[in-house]
């Protein structure tokens, strides 16, 4: 088995965060300061993305510098610890954001996008349909955090909803 590989960056993330960033995307951002601009020569590949309403961004977390512990406690879990494979944390073996974020409007190679929980620079991976249906599961669950007794709470973390506590 390869125990490593070279990944090619097809853009960058334009967000307002530099120095911090959200937990989770907020749902009432200004649309405008979100996009991604793709690297010219894959401009291309663009082509009717815009039929789509939602896409996944996957993105190398390239400001991470820390080592990453196999288990961790989610800042909005209060105190849980689980194993980082079983968090969203953006502490991992391989530095990798997964997002799914609003089409709002392309032009040329810049996707205006909803908010997204990554700095600004971020370096893009790659960039796929979310398709209803496919990228649905109706029987998906919170696994552990069901499990949790402020779990109406935490859910409010996970959906990025902002709330008052």
């Amino acid at each position: 088995m390869k125990s490593s590989f070279e990944i090619k960056s097809i853009g960058i993330i334009r967000t307002p965060y530099v120095s911090s960033a959200p937990y989770q995307p907020f749902r009432d951002q200004a649309d405008e300061d979100f996009c991604i601009v793709l690297n010219p020569e894959f401009t291309e590949g663009l082509y009717r993305l815009e039929s789509f309403r939602y896409i996944y961004v996957i993105y190398f977390l390239d400001k991470i510098n820390r080592e990453p512990s196999m288990i961790v406690s989610p800042p909005w879990s209060n105190g849980e610890k689980v194993g980082v494979f079983a968090s969203r944390s953006p502490v991992r073996p391989n530095p990798i954001g997964l997002s799914v974020v609003e089409i709002k409007s392309i032009k040329d190679n810049v996707i205006y996008i909803s908010s997204i929980d990554a700095f600004n620079g971020t370096p893009v991976i790659d960039i796929k349909p979310y398709i209803k249906d496919l990228d649905t599961r109706e029987d998906a669950n919170y696994g552990w955090v069901d499990e949790l007794e402020d779990k109406e709470h935490l859910i409010l973390h996970i959906k990025g909803i902002p709330h008052n506590f």
